[in-house]
């Protein structure tokens, strides 16, 4: 029998045990778990609130353990009865952030969080841990989980019509992408249409994202705001929308967030989906982005096509900032003496675990920021916030500058590397 097809039988019979594992255990449904995340800078605590069932599932039903050892924390879904894992999901949130603020120092603050995972079919137990300064976890929160419980909430809050945006097929073997607007009226609505239609042309305007076009499937929520616009609090400016944006989020000017993450949930509930995009209706510059939470973006600013496809870039596939100039509110956000998770970022700690098999033997390690390796992939000091001590791919990449299609090669390869886990590929 030839190699090649030996290796068309492998992996066709490795993607029908994968489905069949996802079978055995799911349907595709989510289950929902909301809980309260609360802390200081050095400790957090879990406090579950409710279970809820949605319509779809928009993740993979083939790749159910996450490969990447990326984010804050971590989910993992065991069945009951064996105690065989059965599924995994890593994560980081706006509380994670919030611990490396001045104000996370001084006291105690609370955050929604959720996870969701497929809907399951017998009783499970889910953990949730949180990763340690040394990037090893520990379990903060457990529980069982009987799928049959009356107390699970089949019914949802903020229910809207959904539309495609962008529709290349099952959502099992697509990059799902749900689109909340924020502080866009009834009125408005046919404006976010044409939004979205504009957005999802910018993602596929960059690369990897143009290669890989019919990879994803991206859906619009018609959910209106009572007024147009977002909070500005510094201008004391106050609207009421359906997912609660706000600039100055940790009193940062440009960075728009929200806290308001259960009607999030809720808005992103409408259609299958693996990453939340919320589009905020106004011109003023600013965006956000936590990986597996959600990203952030303006409608009407000269650099949203650039902001878009950024903010991506951190909730998709973890790519960290490559700036260090910009102002921010983190202390200490990469400490030195550890590999940062990030896949575009080191500390050389640990750089063969990153993108040394791409650079050039001739090239100097840390190298130096001049003409001669202006195009060239080396480890170039100043990025993740801090001037010395974090080292970046390229002396340019659209995680650093204001660039559009831009990205270096070890920020393609990650985009890359995701997309491919969730087509299943």
């Amino acid at each position: 029998m030839r190699p090649l097809k030996i290796l068309f039988l492998f992996l066709f019979f490795t993607s029908i045990y994968a489905q069949s594992e996802f079978d055995n255990h799911f349907v595709k449904k989510t289950l929902r778990v909301n809980y309260i995340h609360a802390g200081d800078k050095d400790n957090d605590f879990y406090y579950f609130k409710e279970l809820i069932e949605e319509p779809f599932w928009g993740g993979p039903v083939k790749h159910l353990i996450d490969p990447f050892n990326y984010g804050k924390y971590k989910l993992e879904v065991f069945d009951k009865t064996s105690g065989k894992l059965i599924y995994t999901k890593h994560y980081s949130t706006l509380f994670s952030e919030w611990q490396t603020t001045d104000e996370a120092a001084k006291g105690e603050k609370a955050f929604e969080e959720s996870v969701v995972m497929p809907f399951p079919k017998a009783p499970i137990k889910i953990t949730l841990s949180t990763r340690q300064p040394d990037h090893s976890f520990v379990k903060k929160f457990e529980k069982e989980i009987d799928p049959k419980n009356y107390f699970i909430r089949r019914d949802r809050d903020n229910v809207y019509p959904s539309f495609p945006v962008v529709n290349n097929g099952d959502p099992a073997e697509k990059v799902d992408i749900v689109i909340i607007p924020d502080g866009y009226t009834s009125k408005e609505m046919d404006q976010f249409k044409k939004d979205c239609n504009r957005f999802a042309q910018y993602l596929f305007n960059a690369s990897p994202y143009k290669e890989n076009a019919t990879s994803f499937n991206i859906w619009g929520i018609e959910a209106p705001s009572k007024e147009s616009g977002t909070d500005i609090p510094a201008e004391k400016i106050y609207k009421t929308t359906v997912a609660g944006s706000t600039f100055y989020t940790f009193d940062e000017e440009r960075y728009l967030m929200t806290e308001e993450y259960d009607a999030v949930r809720d808005l992103a509930a409408n259609a299958p989906y693996d990453h939340i995009f919320i589009l905020v209706n106004t011109d003023k510059y600013g965006g956000g982005a936590i990986y597996n939470y959600y990203a952030t973006c303006v409608n009407f600013n000269i650099y949203s096509e650039y902001v878009f496809v950024h903010e991506f870039g951190h909730a998709f596939a973890f790519l960290a900032d490559e700036y260090y100039t910009s102002s921010t509110a983190y202390n200490d956000f990469y400490p030195l003496q550890y590999e940062p998770l990030e896949p575009n970022i080191t500390t050389l700690v640990d750089f063969e675990s990153k993108w040394k098999d791409l650079v050039k033997e001739d090239t100097p390690i840390p190298t130096p920021a001049t003409k001669e390796y202006e195009k060239k992939l080396g480890a170039f000091e100043g990025g993740g916030y801090v001037a010395k001590g974090v080292y970046r791919p390229k002396q340019d990449c659209s995680m650093k500058s204001i660039s559009v299609d831009n990205f270096c090669t070890v920020c393609k390869r990650a985009i890359q590397r995701m997309i491919d886990f969730y087509t299943d590929k």
